[in-house]
């Protein structure tokens, strides 16, 4: 689950982390009010769900409280566009108005969750103010790495280790170790797998702050922190994706032409792997689950097909627990009550293939059927071509 960057800073602020001090509003006289409370330059910036808003004209400095309102007006129901948001960009419904602070030096901290060492790594760099993606492709020896061993946290000598590879005065080490061990106590607190702030910003007075911030928390860890779930934003997510969870289903649209419904995780990324393999492009992922019941076959077939972009639909089943024959009467099910319009490829295997396979071929509706994986994919991908 994400959350806004002022919903971010507002925990890290609770946890020690010094943050700019600033309001959020939803008009351009609130805008104007908080830039005249705080009586200071101000910046102005969208709250919406990706980075690079800066690019996209979505954070501006204000002089004065009547430039703060003009400059809220303009970013206020605009549509912003950043590499991370896709083309159809993100409708900016808040803004958070912050004093301006006087910055020497612009850094990157960051905390993430690294499957190979099964371990948190706190990333720091001195490449502040750049997608940490490109500073990793471009100067990859910029970014500096130290493994947090679970149930030990993140050790003074490593906080400092990070403090002086970032070429910090030693008169800002002290404050930089404590900034750095309060990210991470917010971050292990809060079941987060994602703190990033970027810039990690040194005033010219010598103090440091979260200029910018961003967190990530684990779903499955959600029903410890009821006081997280409440800041979600439903209007910064996929709406397929939050009508596929409403029904235990893992969804996830993509931006290809080939609809795929699978059972099971692996299978679901093999299937979409084939897929590309073949020539084509998944328009999602969405693995059903081992043990689906036809209701739950019938609304994933509906969301995937709600999606617009999608020419062709692959149903890649095999069947364990979860039965052939109850995946082709939710098929038919939906397809009937749809009228679907695109071709649909289905491959079943496993248990109650015959009788899947005789539902389908008795339902009177013009389903293709293949041998195996391969058949499949070269087959839809040959049809999402055709439509």
């Amino acid at each position: 689950m994400k959350i806004h960057e002022y919903q971010a800073k507002e925990i890290l602020k609770g946890f020690g982390v010094a943050v700019p001090e600033g309001e959020t509003t939803e008009t351009s006289e609130g805008a104007a009010a908080i830039a005249r409370k705080m009586g200071r330059e101000v910046v102005v910036k969208a709250q919406i769900h990706a980075g690079g808003r800066g690019k996209a004209g979505g954070v501006k400095i204000a002089k004065t409280p009547d430039e703060a309102g003009k400059v809220a007006a303009g970013i206020l129901g605009k549509t912003l566009v950043t590499a991370q948001t896709g083309p159809e960009g993100r409708l900016v419904r808040r803004v958070l108005v912050e004093e301006t602070l006087p910055i020497e030096r612009e850094l990157y901290l960051g905390i993430v969750v690294d499957r190979a060492s099964a371990s948190p790594v706190f990333m720091a760099s001195s490449a502040g103010g750049m997608e940490i993606e490109k500073v990793d492709e471009e100067s990859p020896e910029l970014i500096l790495r130290e493994t947090i061993r679970p149930g030990f946290g993140l050790q003074a000598f490593q906080a400092r280790k990070l403090a002086f590879g970032l070429g910090l005065p030693a008169t800002v080490v002290d404050q930089a170790s404590q900034f750095m061990t309060a990210l991470y106590r917010a971050f292990e607190a809060t079941d987060a797998s994602l703190a990033e702030i970027n810039p990690f910003v040194i005033t010219t007075d010598g103090r440091l702050l979260a200029l910018d911030a961003k967190m990530t928390f684990d779903d499955n860890a959600m029903f410890r922190h009821k006081d997280l779930a409440e800041l979600r934003d439903l209007n910064e997510e996929e709406p397929l994706e939050i009508e596929a969870a409403k029904y235990s289903l893992n969804y996830i649209k993509l931006d290809g032409t080939v609809g795929c419904m699978v059972n099971g995780a692996g299978l679901a990324m093999g299937t979409m792997d084939i897929i590309k393999y073949a020539g084509g492009s998944p328009a999602n992922f969405l693995d059903v689950g081992g043990g689906a019941s036809a209701e739950q076959v019938r609304h994933a077939f509906e969301i995937l097909l709600s999606d617009k972009n999608v020419r062709a639909v692959l149903i890649n089943i095999f069947g364990g627990i979860m039965r052939c024959d109850i995946v082709a009467q939710g098929v038919v099910e939906a397809a009937k009550t749809l009228g679907i319009k695109v071709p649909v490829v289905v491959r079943l295997e496993g248990t109650n293939v015959e009788q899947g396979q005789k539902i389908l071929s008795e339902s009177g509706l013009n389903f293709t059927v293949a041998t195996g994986m391969k058949d499949a994919a070269e087959k839809v991908v040959a049809l999402a071509r055709e439509a």
